[in-house]
Parts: C-alpha cells; sequence; structure tokens
C-alpha cells in the first residue's frame, strides 16, 4: 500500500517545515487522485447503464434471454431476434395467419382463418396503424422487424422451409398480429360469432395484490398466473429487456414486441381476462340487397377479394370473398342469421406503446398515465408497488349504451335502429378501480371486479349496469378464503398458496353428498361415499378421490343443483347444498361404475389419469379445472390411451416482492421454446410437477453465474 510518510522519511536533508509542506501536497494530491478515480469509476458506470456500447442478449440456462441494448432501437431489435432463435417457425405461421394469406401459404386448411382476417379488416387496419404510430415507437417496430428478419438472413437453416414464405416480416405485420389476437380473438371470439372452424379456447387468470399491511415483510407482493392455452398465439414469452430508462423483466404473448406482464425495481402489474364486453353482434333485417336502419334501406359497403388457397400440387385456386360492411361493422353469417360487429379500439393504435410507458414508469403517478390512455382494449389490471400502493383497474374500452345490462348485451342486438348503436367508450375515471384498500389485499380470478376484496370496496349500483355482470365463482371464492386465513401473508405463503389444488366445491358440496350416499345409494355409491370421505379433496399427483369427484361434478347439472343458490348477499359460503339429493347419489353410481371400468379402482390417483404433457416432457399433473374451485388450474385434453393430457392453464407465473432490490420467483410452464431442436421445449414441466418457482436472475452477476449463452450485435 502506497503512504507518503514512508517516502518522507527517507528524504533526510528536508527541514521538517518542508517534510510538512510535502506531507500536506501528498495528501492533497492524493485525495483529488481518489476523488478523480471514484469519479471515473461513477461516470463509468453511469454510462454503462445509460448507454452501453454494445447491444446482447445474456441467455441463461433455462432459455430466458436477458436483452441490454445500447439505446431503445438496439433492445428492440435484440428482442425480435430472441423472438425468432426461441419460437421462429411459429412467430412466421403467426404473422402469415394475421396477413390473411395462410391458405395461400399453408392450404385450404386456413381458409377460414383468412376470411376471417380478411372479412375484420385487418390487414388494411395494421397498414394504418403503422403509419399513426409515434414516429420514435414507429422506428422501435421497424428495429423488431430488422431482428426478426436479420435473424432469418443469418440463421435460415433453423427455420422450417415452409413458413419462409412469410418473409420477410414487416411492422405492418406485427400490428396486424396484434390485433388479430387482442382484437378479433380475446374481445371477441370467432369462434363464437362466424361459422368458422376456430377452435374454441379456455382463458383465465389469477391475480393477488398484497399491500403492506397484509404482508409479513412490510412490503407489498403481487401474484402473476394467466391461464391460456399451451399452444400458438397464446404461448408466454419469458425475457428481460433493458436500456435506458427501463429495466423490466416479464413476459410477453408470442409475436409481441413489448412485455405485456412485467415489474422493475420499484413497480409491477399483472393482467386477468376480465367480465369485459367490448364487442356487440346486430342482426339485420335485409331488404333491397341492403338492410334496413332508421326507417330506410341502407346500401352494404362491399369489396370482393380473391383470396389464394394454395394446393396439394402446389398451384394456387382463387377463392373469391365478398365482405360486406353496415354503420355498425363488418358482416358475418351465424345461425342463419346476417349479423353487424362493432368491435372497440379498432381507432386506438396505441396498445403497444402503452406497455412499452408501463413498464418504463416509476411509480403510481407515472404508470396512470400510461394506463389513462386506454389504448389496451380489456384486461384487469392488478399492480404493486415498492411505496407500498396496490391497484386493481377493470380496465378496457366499455362502449356508452344507452339501455340494458350486462345480460341483455350478451344476445344479437336489433340492428334496424341507431338507439341501440353505441359510438363511444367510457372515460378512464368511469371505470371501477380500487387504490389501497382497507383490507390490504386485491384478487382478481377473471370474476367481476366488485369481489376484488372484502369488505367491498365498489358498489355495483354505482355504475351503469351493463359495466360488469354481478357472480362469485368458486375459484374466486377459493382465492378470497385463502387470502383471508392469516392476518399476514408472507412470500413463501404466497408461493405455497398459488399451488393449492385444493377443491373448493368439495368442501362446500361433500358435507350434503357422502351422507346421501351412504343412506340412498347401492353399495357401489357407498363404497364411492368412502372413497370421498378419506380423499384429501385436492388434485395433487397422489390425490385418491379426486379423479371420482371431478367424474361426478362433470355429470352433474349445477344449474338446478343447488338448494341455496349463490346470493349476493352472502358472495362466499353460497351456493350450497344439494337441491336433488337422490339425483346427485344416481350421478354418484353412474361416476363410479366409468371409473372403476375404466381404471380398475374407485380411487385411482389424479396424476394416472391427468397428465403433465408437453413436447416429449409427460409426468404426472397436480392442479385442475378452475370450475371445481381449484386455484392451480389445468384444463386436458383426451389422449389416445384413456389419460388426459394438459393443454391449457397455468403459464407464465410470477411472484414478487417489492423489497430494494425486488425478489422475485418465476416459471413459464412449458418452456421458454417451441423451435425444433431447442432444449427449453417443455424443460420447465420438471417444476410444475414438484410445485415449484425459479429464482429469478435479473442482475448481471446472477445472469452471467447461470449463463449459456452470449450474443452482441
Amino acid at each position: 500500500m502506497f503512504t507518503v510518510s514512508s517516502q518522507l522519511l527517507r528524504l533526510g536533508n528536508f527541514s521538517l517545515f518542508q517534510s510538512l509542506r510535502y506531507w500536506r501536497i501528498a495528501k492533497l494530491s492524493l485525495s483529488l487522485f481518489l476523488l478523480g478515480l471514484m469519479f471515473t469509476v461513477l461516470v463509468g458506470l453511469k454510462s454503462s447503464a445509460v448507454e452501453p456500447q454494445e447491444t446482447e442478449i445474456l441467455w441463461d440456462t433455462v432459455g430466458v434471454p436477458h436483452i441490454y441494448g445500447k439505446n431503445d432501437e438496439g433492445a428492440f431489435r435484440a428482442f425480435g431476434w430472441a423472438q425468432m432463435q426461441s419460437h421462429g417457425d411459429l412467430i412466421l405461421r403467426l404473422y402469415g395467419q394475421a396477413r390473411g394469406r395462410a391458405a395461400e401459404y399453408w392450404g385450404e386448411e386456413y381458409l377460414d382463418s383468412d376470411r376471417w382476417v380478411q372479412t375484420m379488416d385487418i390487414p388494411e387496419r395494421a397498414r394504418a396503424w403503422y403509419l399513426a404510430q409515434n414516429p420514435t415507437f414507429r422506428n422501435y417496430l421497424d428495429a423488431f422487424t430488422a431482428g426478426i428478419n436479420t435473424y432469418a438472413q443469418e440463421h435460415g437453416d433453423r427455420i422450417d422451409n415452409e413458413v419462409k414464405a412469410v418473409l420477410p416480416v414487416t411492422p405492418e405485420d406485427v400490428l396486424a398480429h396484434v390485433q388479430h389476437l387482442l382484437h378479433f380473438t380475446f374481445v371477441v371470439n370467432p369462434h363464437k360469432v362466424a361459422d368458422i372452424s376456430d377452435e374454441d379456447y379456455s382463458a383465465g387468470s389469477n391475480a393477488w395484490a398484497i399491500a403492506p399491511s397484509k404482508s409479513a415483510s412490510g412490503n407489498a407482493m403481487l401474484l402473476a398466473n394467466p391461464h391460456l392455452p399451451w399452444s400458438d398465439q397464446f404461448l408466454w414469452y419469458e425475457a428481460q429487456i433493458t436500456a435506458p430508462g427501463i429495466d423490466a423483466y416479464g413476459a410477453t404473448l408470442v409475436g409481441i414486441p413489448v412485455l405485456a406482464i412485467a415489474f422493475n425495481d420499484y413497480l409491477g402489474w399483472t393482467h386477468t381476462v376480465n367480465t369485459h364486453d367490448g364487442w356487440d353482434a346486430y342482426e339485420l333485417t335485409l331488404a333491397d340487397k341492403g338492410y334496413r336502419f332508421d326507417g330506410q334501406v341502407r346500401a352494404f359497403e362491399t369489396k370482393t377479394l380473391a383470396l389464394k388457397v394454395k394446393q396439394e400440387d402446389g398451384t394456387m385456386h382463387l377463392e373469391p370473398l365478398v365482405v360486406r360492411r353496415s354503420v355498425h361493422g363488418p358482416i358475418v353469417a351465424h345461425n342463419g342469421k346476417t349479423l353487424a360487429l362493432r368491435v372497440v379500439g379498432l381507432d386506438q393504435p396505441g396498445v403497444l406503446e402503452e406497455w412499452w410507458d408501463m413498464a418504463r414508469a416509476t411509480n403510481l403517478s407515472e404508470f396512470e398515465v400510461a394506463l389513462k390512455r386506454l389504448q389496451l382494449p380489456m384486461f384487469t389490471v392488478m399492480y404493486a408497488d415498492r411505496e407500498g400502493h396496490i391497484m386493481h383497474l377493470f380496465n378496457g374500452q366499455v362502449p356508452v349504451r344507452a339501455k340494458g345490462d350486462f345480460e341483455f348485451w350478451q344476445g344479437t342486438i336489433p340492428g334496424n335502429t341507431s338507439d341501440t348503436l353505441w359510438t363511444k367508450t367510457h372515460s378512464y375515471e368511469d371505470l371501477p378501480r380500487v387504490i389501497d384498500p382497507a383490507s390490504g389485499w386485491l384478487q382478481n380470478t377473471n370474476d367481476p371486479p366488485w369481489t376484488t376484496t372484502f369488505p367491498l370496496a365498489l358498489d355495483p349500483n354505482k355504475f351503469p349496469p351493463y359495466m360488469a355482470p354481478r357472480f362469485m365463482d368458486w375459484r374466486s371464492q377459493r382465492s378470497v378464503k385463502m387470502l383471508t386465513e392469516n392476518q399476514k401473508m408472507s412470500f413463501s405463503q404466497m408461493i405455497h398458496d398459488k399451488h393449492s389444488t385444493r377443491m373448493e366445491l368439495a368442501d362446500r358440496i361433500l358435507d350434503d353428498l357422502i351422507p346421501a350416499a351412504r343412506q340412498q345409494g347401492s353399495n357401489l355409491a357407498r363404497r364411492a361415499a368412502d372413497v370421498l370421505n378419506t380423499w384429501d379433496r385436492q388434485a395433487n399427483a397422489d390425490s385418491r378421490g379426486a379423479v371420482l369427484f371431478a367424474a361426478w361434478a362433470e355429470a352433474m347439472d349445477f344449474e338446478q343443483g343447488f338448494s341455496q343458490p349463490w346470493n349476493e348477499d352472502s358472495p362466499l359460503v353460497t351456493p350450497d347444498g344439494l337441491a336433488d339429493p337422490q339425483s346427485a347419489v344416481a350421478t354418484l353410481e353412474n361416476a363410479a361404475a366409468k371409473v372403476e371400468k375404466a381404471y380398475g379402482s374407485l380411487d385411482v390417483a389424479w396424476g394416472e389419469v391427468f397428465r403433465l404433457s408437453y413436447g416429449d416432457v409427460d409426468l404426472p399433473s397436480n392442479g385442475g379445472s378452475g370450475g371445481l374451485g381449484i386455484f392451480r388450474v389445468l384444463d386436458f385434453a383426451p389422449s389416445e390411451d384413456g389419460r388426459f393430457q394438459s393443454v391449457a392453464g397455468d403459464s407464465f407465473v410470477a411472484a414478487i416482492e417489492f423489497f430494494n432490490p425486488v425478489r422475485a420467483m418465476v416459471l413459464n410452464s412449458y418452456g421458454n421454446a417451441t423451435q425444433p431442436g431447442s432444449p427449453h421445449v417443455g424443460d420447465q414441466l420438471q417444476f410444475f410437477a414438484r410445485k415449484q418457482l425459479r429464482p429469478v436472475w435479473r442482475s448481471r452477476p446472477e445472469i452471467f453465474a447461470h449463463l449459456a449463452e452470449r450474443q452482441v450485435f
């Protein structure tokens, strides 16, 4: 170690005065040197954080890209590249569908999809949306697609030849995909309103926000837990994006260029599919090649398209498509009716920039500035931050309707009068919203906003009756029960509860079903009652009795099944009681006979029948239908061996505690890739089977400790 005094002692011809003088000079020089060194280091650190010299992707060992952008454009370009490396074939297929040209690329099986996309005018509107973007954000979209195309150019050997026809990708393709996904799949499901072959899907989510007053550590916590199909456009992609002014970790749906669920050092949010009605189907009265409206006959706006359809021999067949529009919107045929669809948000092109700015916010005020734009057409927003605030917003573009309750607007609406035609949507201030409730917690499990906390913080009577319905299902009741079981909730308890497979329906009804089966049933019914009596009332892999109960519940008609229906005044203890015990016992006998015949035992383990299946991974499952009151949701489809395989449910999960620094645990249930040959197809399913989450690696030292690959641009 360098010391000034040792040097001065060696200078014997110096006077004491001179020695002291040089000591002061040396000490000052050393201080200035150290000060300069500290300044250099601080400036270097600051410049490194604000303006890195290069853009890079650090890939960790579970296939999560940690993107460090030299600037925002660099981050978007790297994010496009990363998504291609993980999901290249899928992205190109999704963009091809959003163009309305999938049948041209891949054949007649996509013709119905193309008809839907072109009838909804998605490609043309995407071009208008691109021109309407903030010029800066438009550059970001350009950069994202540049990353996609550059990856395809440099790694064409990793991309299926069948999907290369979509290349090069344009920013308009991204915006078309956004519309196809958000407005014409989530807001309005094509399976339900048009005679096309798209499969129906199950979409849901859980979300919790815990305030410091309810948290064992005194820090706010957030639970993000969407439930979507484990395929196609519904897959979540986990990533970290760092650039000047942003360091966000979370997930987005494949092909979307920004994070849709995320957290940073200050705050976080998640979404649930809310009970939002953002579209209507107007039944038209046809007359003289037009339709009647306000006492007059109006002509349709009409255009004729020719859809290319690839044949098995590679030739093209032209399929004509006549697209008609009324004053309400595009025309579809359904169940013999001529319907015009009116969908919210088609003139609101800023959803991606809103999500981007939500991830850049550092407090609730900044976050709400982004939210108030109302560019996101639907989805609950559940929020928590480091300052201790929590919020639930019933987010969405809700039409201002002249009359009627929620149920009225679920049916077809008379389209012959302007009295039913809405022309504007509610403002941000009109939407149901709760901030920092006295309870210290908020929840949403796809129930209406009224039951977000107890005691109730929202009075539904103070909102238009069409804003949201009034009900509370089993999963929501289970959610509230877990939140209220303990005065304080720890981070570990939140994760434990997130994995709960307990069936709220079983807790409510077995005290009636078991005695009835023992008193009124056959020997088979009594044996079934014994199995249900010893069952743990959960859907864990080793739970015995869950298969039998699920089979009974599926066969029951619960519309008239309870002696006490759900009551808004007693939302957490109703419904209850069997309306017809004899019928319920007969249903149990039939279910027991089927289970015993199929699996050789009434108490077959849940995990033997219901499997976690993705890619080449096959494991015993835990979790089941939210309709049974299970918080850990899994939906299954029959497989060839008489078992059932997971096809939807818990997907991206994040448990976040706003310490300084933030701590978080996550899981992307099916892995972070679909590209053939990737080791990350299904590699996280093992954590799912063990009811575990993974630690989040956000800092560079953590990432480098689990580094699989580094790419520099």
